[in-house]
């Protein structure tokens, strides 16, 4: 792949140990021997597989598989070329283990046909346990296929053809290489005991392309990776030349004088899921059947989903998946990891932790790998097995007080239901009004509102820092509406689920509704010593702790859209993901609601449609919202 192209997909190459220091790719090839097979699935097609053996590995030292599945390409390809790293840390590959690699079906160097999100088939569990009866699979033919099948295949032929193995598998994978775990974790290989989902993506119209059926406009110049069959096994990037070229560095303007959506077709005429997208604007069978969540049952091996509180790709994603586990899985030993880190950024060591401006301490990623990650690896693939790990229900950081809390169950049994409502004067109470105030603004889709201040980050493969930027930039403008606490007088901590509850009206037929939780800093707040933007200061920082947008048209059903009625009063509710924050004493806590948030999302033309991606310009208006003051947002407080 070309260089450029790494840097494109660091998340996933990161985790596929593909960058490392020379020091570590002498460790690989010093110690491991490289092997690399076709192996053929149910249906005949092979998938490139590649197998990495500890070279003290015999009858009398045996060692388990670690398996990632990608779309993102196992490279370097050839038996005599190896990464600079393997495993999903240092730690793990020097504790040794037989490391596997795959391209999944229709990618890269295997055969078959690429699909998005592979809808599966069936749970398979009839499968599973037809197997350990020594009977033929349930599915023969080529249609009955999916990851999960694809998993038990390449597990069931790596116990039997790579010698010196002790029986067990592990599958780890972050983003995309995520929801190929937990695919593989339905209907499951006896074999399988150990799988960690990382920042998995779980279901395309909530997570990556889509947040409550918002299209993610940022996500715009990702589509020729997923959107391209390659014509036959590769080991080039076939999809190159569908890169569109801009021509500047101001992604916000480029986006801006691309304007409806419909105008993008130029580009992607020829790009099968760009054509997708725009033919299925709501939740119907073409995204459900894509989403993994539904598929979440009879999982009998141990699971320990990983995510990061700052991902601005996949945060849904782990604290759906967990959550749905944990429901469906009575007795399954189920964990929960969340740091304070971007996508995927656990695999690798900064030093210095930070999320934009904000620094949450030193080698905390290096925490996780040695402390958690390894220590559930180890237990279930080399030790005892018992579920007895040591480990909590939840381990997840604290990013208000820069610290790791332990929970048996997540949300906290203890957490309380608290509403802040916004008030007509700008105040963020625990008193709702009575619907009698309003706070209202003019949205014009032709002059939107900003995700980001920092431009250079508009044109990179999936936004990041915006998820804890500072969003003064955004308070002063007359179409943002701010609400917030008056100083706070005690430590505050938010630790659970997140819901907003408006009360809104509109002028136009729909509307898109954007709510931040924000930390507001006090006035004398000092920087800390690594402040990667000199022009910026703490006193008065607006840190985004977590935001999320609703298509209001989607308010009732995402699969059946409806306008509003023009002025009238009308609830949009909707989830924020899950929070674990404390507002200090000294902060304030600040809501901010809007209705536009571009490029990040789409705009919408506040003149109902029956598909954006089809608006022509004519169809975009200004529009007046109102936010009444018994509009709530419902959180969880941990005491």
């Amino acid at each position: 792949m070309k260089n450029w192209l790494y840097g494109l997909f660091a998340f996933a190459l990161i985790s596929s140990a593909q960058a490392q220091t020379p020091a570590a790719s002498t460790y690989v090839r010093d110690n491991y021997q490289k092997f690399e097979y076709k192996i053929p699935m149910r249906d005949g097609t092979k998938l490139h597989t590649a197998v990495y053996v500890p070279k003290d590995a015999s009858p009398t030292k045996k060692y388990p598989f670690m398996m990632q599945r990608t779309c993102y390409s196992v490279a370097p390809y050839g038996p005599d070329t190896y990464p600079g790293a393997l495993g999903p840390s240092g730690t793990l590959m020097r504790d040794k283990y037989i490391f596997v690699y795959q391209d999944v079906r229709g990618r890269w160097m295997s055969e078959g046909t690429w699909t998005n999100m592979t809808p599966t088939v069936t749970d398979q569990q009839p499968i599973a346990e037809a197997k350990k009866k020594g009977k033929a699979p349930a599915r023969q033919s080529a249609t009955a296929v999916d990851e999960s099948s694809d998993t038990y295949d390449t597990v069931d032929w790596l116990l039997k053809n790579v010698a010196n193995n002790n029986g067990r598998v592990g599958q780890w994978g972050i983003s995309y290489p995520g929801f190929y775990t937990i695919a593989g974790a339905v209907g499951a290989h006896p074999a399988l005991k150990a799988s960690s989902p990382q920042a998995p993506v779980s279901d395309f119209f909530f997570d990556d392309f889509h947040h409550n059926g918002a299209f993610i406009q940022a996500y715009l110049f990702t589509f020729p990776v997923f959107g391209i069959q390659h014509p036959q096994p590769t080991t080039e990037a076939w999809y190159n030349n569908q890169f569109i070229q801009t021509g500047t560095k101001d992604g916000f303007q480029w986006q801006y004088d691309l304007g409806p959506l419909k105008n993008v077709d130029k580009y992607y005429k020829d790009n099968f899921y760009w054509q997708e997208t725009v033919e299925h604007p709501n939740y119907d069978e073409f995204w459900q059947k894509r989403s993994i969540i539904p598929h979440l049952k009879n999982i009998k091996h141990a699971v320990m989903t990983v995510g990061g509180w700052f991902d601005a790709e996949d945060l849904y994603g782990p604290l759906t998946i967990y959550k749905t586990v944990e429901k469906n899985n009575p007795g399954t030993y189920n964990t929960l990891v969340m740091g304070p880190f971007g996508h995927g950024r656990w695999s690798r060591e900064t030093g210095h932790t930070l999320h934009s401006n904000i620094y949450f301490g030193d080698s905390i990623a290096t925490f996780y790998q040695r402390n958690i990650e390894a220590k559930f690896f180890d237990h279930f693939l080399k030790g005892p097995g018992d579920g007895k790990t040591g480990l909590p229900e939840a381990y997840l950081f604290n990013t208000g007080r820069n610290e790791w809390k332990t929970f048996d169950k997540w949300p906290a049994a203890t957490a309380q239901t608290v509403q802040y409502a916004l008030s007509s004067n700008g105040k963020l109470t625990q008193q709702p009004g009575n619907g009698s105030g309003y706070s209202e603004f003019i949205s014009d889709p032709m002059k939107p509102v900003p995700y980001t201040e920092d431009i250079t980050t508009t044109q990179g493969f999936t936004p990041f820092n915006y998820m804890s930027e500072d969003q003064r930039f955004a308070s002063r403008r007359p179409d943002v509406l701010t609400f917030q606490t008056d100083v706070l007088t005690e430590d505050v901590t938010l630790g659970g689920e997140i819901t907003a509850k408006l009360k809104v009206s509109t002028t136009g037929t729909d509307a898109d509704w954007v709510v931040k939780l924000i930390d507001v800093y006090p006035p004398d707040e000092p920087n800390h010593p690594y402040m990667p933007n000199k022009n910026i200061t703490l006193g008065n920082y607006q840190q985004m702790v977590r935001s999320e947008a609703m298509r209001g048209r989607f308010r009732n059903s995402f699969e059946k859209p409806e306008p509003f009625k023009a002025n009238e009063v009308t609830d949009v509710t909707f989830r924020l993901q899950d929070v674990l924050h404390t507002f200090k004493k000294g902060h304030r806590v600040m809501i901010q609601v809007q209705s536009t948030w571009f490029p990040l999302i789409d705009r919408n033309p506040q003149k109902y449609v029956d598909n954006i991606f089809k608006a022509d310009a004519a169809d975009f208006q200004k529009a007046t919202h109102r936010v009444y003051d018994n509009s709530v947002i419902e959180v969880q407080v941990l005491k």
